[in-house]
C-alpha cells in the first residue's frame, strides 16, 4: 500500500482565528490561556483535516506560535546573549521577544525563507554559542497527536539548514558549532521518540543549493550520526537534488524526501539508484500553487514509480502546505469556472487520496475523477476569456529602446535636483502609513455595499489629507499619500488588472500574524485603465512638496500571485511589466515627479541553484526598466527593497539603474552595506525597523546614518525607515518619524560644517 503523508499544514486558521489571537495577545485585549487554547483549537481542526483526508501519519510540529527556524532555535537554547533571557525560562513571553524585539533590543533579522514570500527569523551564532536541548515545545504536541491513534510524525528544520541560514559573527566558521549541535539534536531527535513520534522528517531545503564542498562534506556524518537509534525521513524541497543522489543515497536515514514539481528529472535518477531498504517519498502536488494537478499526468509519473519500489513509495505535495490557502470551499463568490480549476490545501490532501486509490487499486476505481480532471485542463486550455491577443501582439513589439532610459544617471540626478531642490540627506518613507481599524471599517463597508462611493471617497480624502499634515509637520522632504485605499500592495493592484481573480479567504502566512491574499493569474494581463493617479495626484495638489507615486513592480506582481503555468513566466512578467509602464507614464503625465517602484520579490525569485540564475536576473532587469525607462530625464525612478541578501545580484541591481534604492538594513545595524554601498546610484538603507514595536531613539538613528555615511557619500544617500508603516500605530509612527527627522537634520548640520 502507498503511503500519504505531508510536511506541514497552514497554522493560521480557517478563518486566520490564530493570526487575531495573536494579535490580540500582544495588544493586551487577550490572555495568555485563551491565545494558547486558540493555538490548540486550530492545531486539533488541523490533524481532524489530515485524519480525514487518509493521510497515513499525523504531522506534528509544524504549527508554530511566530516561526519553526525561531521555534528550533529556542528548542536548542540557542538564544543570543544580547537578548539577556536564559533558554531554560524562555517562556511565550519571551519567545516573543526574540521574534518582535524589545525597548532597547531589536529583534532577531527577518529574512526571506529560499524562494519563498515566507519570511523566517535568522538564528545568531557565535564562537561563545552553545546548545542545550529543550524539546518540551514538540513534546507536548507530540503527546497530543497520540490520542488520535495514527503514526505521529514530527517534522522540523534540520540541522544543515539551521546552520547554514544562521548569521555568524564576523570571519566565524559557523560549521565549527556542527558538532554540538548534532549532539544537542541527538537529545531533542530521542525525546520526540520517547514521546510518540514514530518517525522524524527533518527539513533540509538547504540541500537543494549550490553548496560549497565543506558543508557537502558534513552531510554523511551528520545524518549518520543522527540516525543511530531514531528513524528519519530526510526532506528536501524548493530545487532538485540529483547532484547530492550518490551521497544521499547511502545515508543511514530510513527515507528521503524529493520535490518532484520543483525537480521532475530527479525522479529517474534516483529511481533506478534507490537503495532497496529504504522508503521513497514523492512530492508530486504542488504545494507552492493553487491550480489543480492533471491527475492523469501525475499518476502515470508516480506509477513508474509504484511499479518499481511497490511499498517502498510514499506520496506527498511538494513541500510544506505553509504557502498555500486552506480550503476553496471557503471561496463563495468565485466564477464557478475558475473555482473549478484550483486546489487549495484541503483539496490538495484529496488529489493525494486520489492518486493512492488509483495505485493500490487501479486506475478504473478513480477513472470517473480523471476524466474530470482532464475536463478541467482541457477547459483552462480553451478558456478564452485567459487570452487576450492585443496584449500578446503588444509583448512582441517591445524594442530595446523600450529597456532604457533617455540619459546615463548622473546626468538624470541634474536634472531631477534642479527640478526637485531636495536637501542633502533627504528623508522620506517606503510609502504606507497605519491601516487603522477605521479604515479597514471603511473599506469592509464600502465593499460590502454599506458604504456610498461619495461617503467613501470623502473618507479617503481625509485620511490622505491627515497623512499629508502629518508629514509635513514632521519635516519630511518627499511625502507619500498614505495608501489608505489599498488593502495590499499586490492585492490592490490585481483588482485593478485582467487576468487575475481575487479570493475572499486565500490568505496565506508571511511572518508572525502577518498574512496576506496572494492573487491568482490566470489569464494575460492588463491594465483597462489608471490606477493609482487620481489619489496621487490630489495629495501632490494639497502640498508644495514633492509626492511620491507608489506602485508595485511586475517582479513583485508576479512573485507574490500564484501565476498560471501554461504561459512561460517570462511571458507573464512583460505583460505585467507594460501594465506598470502605463501606469508610470499617466503619473508623470499628472504631474508626479518622483515614482516609486516597490520589488521587495526581486531577490526571492532567484532559483535556488546557481546554474538557472543568470536567465532570471536577465529577464527580471529587463521587466524593471521595462516598466520604469518610459519617462523624461527629470522623473526620479526609486525602487524599494527589503529583507534579502543582496552580495549575489548586485550587478543585477545596479542594471534595474533605479535613480534611488531603498532597502532594510536597521536590523543588521547597516551590515548589508558590506554587500551593497557600491551601488552607483543614490540609496537609503533603513534606518529603523518596523517590523517591531520599539521606537527607536534619536541616537539610535543618527548612528544608523553616522555608520551608512561611511560606506555612502552624503549626495548619494537617502533617509528611511525600513518598509512601509501600515502595520504599526500613528503613535509610534509619528514619535519614529520625528526621531528619523531630527537625527537627518542634526547631521546635515554636521556635514555643513
Amino acid at each position: 500500500m502507498t503511503t500519504l503523508h505531508i510536511s506541514g499544514f497552514p497554522h493560521i486558521g480557517r478563518k486566520r482565528e490564530f493570526k487575531h489571537a495573536l494579535d490580540a495577545y500582544w495588544s493586551g485585549t487577550l490572555s495568555q490561556q485563551k491565545l494558547v487554547q486558540t493555538a490548540h483549537a486550530v492545531r486539533e481542526e488541523n490533524w481532524g483535516i489530515q485524519i480525514a483526508s487518509g493521510l497515513d501519519w499525523l504531522t506534528v510540529g509544524d504549527f508554530s506560535y511566530y516561526d519553526q527556524m525561531l521555534d528550533l532555535t529556542c528548542m536548542l537554547g540557542a538564544i543570543p546573549k544580547r537578548f539577556d533571557i536564559s533558554p531554560e525560562k524562555a517562556d511565550l513571553d519571551a519567545y516573543f521577544i526574540l521574534a518582535r524585539g524589545a525597548k532597547n533590543t531589536p529583534a532577531l533579522a527577518l529574512t526571506k525563507w529560499f524562494d519563498t514570500n515566507y519570511h523566517y527569523l535568522v538564528p545568531e551564532v557565535s564562537s561563545k554559542t552553545t546548545f542545550s536541548a529543550y524539546p518540551t515545545l514538540l513534546t507536548e504536541a507530540i503527546q497530543a497527536a497520540k490520542l488520535h491513534q495514527l503514526p505521529v510524525k514530527a517534522t522540523l528544520i534540520g540541522p544543515l539548514t539551521w546552520l547554514y541560514l544562521s548569521h555568524p559573527d564576523k570571519n566565524f566558521d559557523r560549521l565549527q558549532l556542527l558538532p554540538g549541535l548534532i549532539e544537542t539534536f541527538k537529545v531533542l531527535l530521542k525525546a520526540f521518540k520517547e514521546a510518540g513520534a514514530g518517525l522524524i522528517e527533518l527539513y533540509e531545503p538547504a540541500l537543494g543549493l549550490d553548496l560549497d564542498p565543506n558543508w557537502i562534506e558534513q552531510i554523511t556524518p551528520t545524518y549518520n550520526s543522527l540516525c543511530q537509534s531514531t528513524p528519519i525521513l530526510l526532506s528536501t524541497v524548493f530545487s532538485s537534488v540529483n547532484y547530492l543522489a550518490p551521497l544521499l543515497n547511502h545515508l543511514k536515514i530510513s527515507g528521503l524526501h524529493l520535490d518532484i514539481v520543483r525537480g521532475p528529472e530527479q525522479l529517474e535518477l534516483f529511481l533506478n539508484t534507490y537503495p532497496k531498504d529504504k522508503f521513497l517519498s514523492l512530492g508530486v502536488i504542488d504545494g507552492r500553487n493553487v491550480f489543480k494537478a492533471n491527475l492523469r499526468e501525475v499518476l502515470q509519473q508516480v506509477d513508474v514509480a509504484h511499479k518499481k519500489i511497490g511499498a517502498r513509495l510514499w506520496l506527498a505535495t511538494s513541500c510544506s502546505l505553509l504557502h498555500c490557502p486552506i480550503d476553496i470551499k471557503e471561496e463563495t463568490r468565485l466564477d464557478p469556472t475558475l473555482k473549478s480549476w484550483l486546489a487549495f490545501s484541503v483539496q490538495k490532501l484529496e488529489e493525494l487520496a486520489l492518486l493512492k486509490k488509483g495505485l493500490d487499486q487501479g486506475i478504473k476505481s478513480i477513472e470517473a475523477d480523471l476524466r474530470q480532471s482532464d475536463q478541467i485542463a482541457q477547459a483552462r486550455q480553451d478558456n478564452e476569456f485567459a487570452r487576450n491577443n492585443t496584449v500578446r501582439d503588444r509583448v512582441q513589439s517591445i524594442a530595446v529602446a523600450d529597456l532604457n532610459r533617455k540619459s546615463p544617471f548622473p546626468q538624470r540626478k541634474i536634472q531631477q535636483q534642479e527640478k526637485l531642490k531636495l536637501p542633502p540627506l533627504p528623508t522620506t518613507t517606503i510609502g504606507s502609513f497605519p491601516q487603522t481599524a477605521d479604515i479597514r471599517k471603511a473599506r469592509a463597508a464600502f465593499r460590502a455595499n454599506h458604504m456610498e462611493a461619495s461617503e467613501y471617497h470623502e473618507f479617503i480624502s481625509h485620511e490622505i489629507r491627515m497623512a499629508i499634515q502629518h508629514q509635513n509637520s514632521l519635516g519630511l522632504d518627499v511625502l507619500v499619500h498614505g495608501e489608505a485605499e489599498r488593502s495590499d500592495m499586490v492585492e490592490f493592484f490585481a483588482e485593478k488588472l485582467d487576468g487575475f481573480l481575487l479570493t475572499q479567504n486565500g490568505w496565506v502566512q508571511s511572518y508572525g500574524s502577518r498574512c496576506v491574499k496572494p492573487p491568482i493569474i490566470y489569464g494575460d494581463v492588463s491594465r483597462p485603465k489608471p490606477m493609482t493617479v487620481g489619489w496621487t495626484h490630489f495629495a501632490q495638489s494639497i502640498t508644495t512638496r514633492p509626492v511620491k507615486g507608489m506602485l508595485t513592480g511586475p517582479i513583485t506582481l508576479m512573485g507574490w500571485s500564484f501565476v498560471r503555468e501554461d504561459l512561460s513566466r517570462e511571458a507573464v512578467l512583460l505583460q505585467l511589466a507594460l501594465a506598470v509602464r502605463d501606469e508610470v507614464e499617466d503619473l508623470e503625465s499628472a504631474g508626479i515627479g518622483i515614482i516609486q517602484i516597490d520589488e521587495p520579490a526581486f531577490r526571492e525569485g532567484l532559483p535556488l541553484r546557481k546554474g538557472m540564475r543568470e536567465t532570471w536576473l536577465k529577464q527580471a532587469v529587463n521587466a524593471f526598466r521595462l516598466a520604469s525607462s518610459g519617462v523624461s530625464d527629470a522623473t526620479q525612478i526609486h525602487t524599494h527593497m527589503c529583507y534579502s541578501e543582496f552580495s549575489e545580484i548586485l550587478d543585477a541591481i545596479k542594471a534595474l539603474d533605479a535613480d534611488v534604492i531603498s532597502i532594510e538594513a536597521s536590523r543588521s545595524k547597516m551590515a548589508l552595506l558590506e554587500d551593497i554601498s557600491n551601488y552607483p546610484n543614490d540609496i537609503g538603507p533603513g534606518v529603523y525597523d518596523i517590523h517591531s514595536p520599539r521606537i527607536p531613539e534619536q541616537e539610535e538613528i543618527a548612528t544608523l546614518i553616522g555608520r551608512a555615511l561611511e560606506k555612502i557619500p552624503a549626495d548619494r544617500l537617502w533617509i528611511n525607515p525600513d518598509c512601509g508603516l501600515k502595520t504599526r500605530n500613528w503613535r509610534e509612527v509619528k514619535i519614529a518619524l520625528e526621531n528619523m527627522v531630527k537625527a537627518a537634520q542634526s547631521e546635515r548640520k554636521k556635514l555643513a560644517g
